[in-house]
């Protein structure tokens, strides 16, 4: 089982995410769900997920000022955006994939 945690300051986006998730037959167990950057660390920090899903723009920073947090990034990152720009720049995180939003 790999264990998540999912990152967006859209509470009806974190909602739709799960719920496409739950319906998937996917063996994931979601650890967490945050808002923020400030939530996210605490939350990844605690629980230690396998797998992040991340928005790029939240209300305290950006889904790269929460990586830069790190001094290795202990988990693997999908990001969930609405920004296409943003692409090049989060494959430079040794992102698995990129996905634009409305998922």
């Amino acid at each position: 089982m790999i264990s998540l945690t999912i990152v967006d300051d859209e509470p009806k986006a974190r909602d739709t995410i799960r719920n496409i998730l739950e319906l998937s037959s996917l063996d994931i167990k979601i650890t967490a769900e945050a808002g923020s950057v400030g939530e996210a660390f605490d939350a990844i920090s605690e629980n230690q997920p396998e797998l992040l899903l991340l928005d790029i723009n939240l209300p305290d920073g950006s889904g790269f000022d929460l990586l830069r947090k790190f001094e290795k990034i202990p988990f693997k990152v999908i990001f969930i955006t609405a920004f296409e720009e943003y692409a090049v720049r989060a494959f430079r995180y040794s992102a698995l994939d990129y996905i634009m939003k409305p998922v």
